[in-house]
């Protein structure tokens, strides 16, 4: 059975070009061809990312989905020990990894597919207890405190940011 994306994702990736939006939402549908009970964390930051994985903890993500606006990535967290035969994972951080799509037709490459299952092989044991299956929208949200509010009134502005989950 298809799980159909969030209102709340579709709204946000209204942010991009039409194509860029589709491309998204078809790597989305791949990886959870790959992991249907995956648990997505859907982030709104300064790029649309989804998050994947088995459980609503970093540490149990295998791969993500960051938007740009001629490009999709299809990450990886721990993506600096993944085998990279095709030479295709960028990055040059300690740890991360990534590559980059921006047509349908590049998503269609079987190396996709290898780079998830490869991925979630990495994580052991996290992978073997399966996901839940949900949906957290997650997104960064201003609250001002009380104390905060008079600082503000007397001339002395402070905002404290704060993250905001919805889990389905």
């Amino acid at each position: 059975m298809r799980r159909p994306p969030d209102p709340q994702l579709l709204g946000f990736l209204e942010a991009y070009d039409r194509p860029i939006a589709d491309l998204a939402l078809a790597l989305r549908e791949i990886i959870l061809e790959e992991v249907p009970d995956a648990f997505e964390s859907i982030y709104q930051v300064y790029t649309v990312a989804i998050w994947f994985g088995f459980s609503g903890k970093m540490k149990d993500m295998f791969c993500y989905i960051a938007t740009n606006a001629r490009h999709i990535n299809l990450g990886f967290p721990r993506g600096s020990t993944l085998p990279d035969p095709n030479r295709v994972l960028e990055g040059d951080g300690k740890t991360m990894r990534h590559v980059k799509f921006a047509t349908p037709r590049d998503l269609e490459r079987p190396l996709v597919r290898r780079y998830i299952r490869a991925s979630i092989e990495q994580l052991g044991n996290a992978a073997s207890s399966g996901g839940t299956g949900k949906s957290a929208v997650k997104t960064l949200v201003k609250k001002t405190s009380v104390k905060k509010r008079a600082a503000a009134s007397r001339g002395r502005q402070s905002k404290i940011k704060i993250v905001r989950a919805e889990t389905r």
